[in-house]
């Protein structure tokens, strides 16, 4: 059985009603975005200021 081909695109605008986003541009994902990298942010300070500590 051969499933129906599913374009799937990244970024959603808010004007479009399709289904099939990664991303929409709403406010959940730019929290959860800015969420995200600060945390990848955070860990990238840790590393470098433990990387000096333990010099």
């Amino acid at each position: 059985m051969k499933q129906g081909e599913e374009k799937t695109e990244f970024v959603k605008d808010p004007e479009k009603e399709k289904r099939g986003y990664i991303f929409q541009k709403d406010t959940k994902t730019k929290l959860g975005t800015a969420i995200v990298i600060g945390f990848l942010i955070l860990m990238i300070i840790g590393v470098v200021l433990s990387g000096i500590a333990f010099d």
